[in-house]
């Protein structure tokens, strides 16, 4: 898996709603009416990063706030596999 340049990114990123590139990883807010609905939301999504062997880093703040950061580790910054994801996490949401 290739590290993709800021260029790559910044185009991949118009391409999604409200993700950002910040600290070599792409990271997006996700905001719940509630605590329940902001942990099934992190559930989910922790079965999609099983079935994908790939695992974002997850932030809950605020009880109903999430943040998902995602890097691929391996490589040191963001690959298509992040970009997948981020896309896979938005249909989920």
């Amino acid at each position: 898996m290739e590290k993709l340049s800021e260029h790559e990114i910044e185009t991949y990123l118009k391409g999604l709603n409200n993700w950002s590139f910040l600290y070599n990883e792409i990271q997006k807010n996700f905001v719940f009416p509630n605590f329940m609905e902001a942990i099934n939301f992190v559930n989910k999504i922790a079965n999609l990063a099983e079935e994908k062997n790939h695992h974002p880093d997850i932030k809950i703040f605020n009880y109903r706030n999430v943040t998902i950061s995602l890097a691929t580790h391996s490589v040191g910054g963001v690959t298509k596999k992040d970009i997948d994801l981020a896309k896979a996490i938005d249909l989920i949401y």
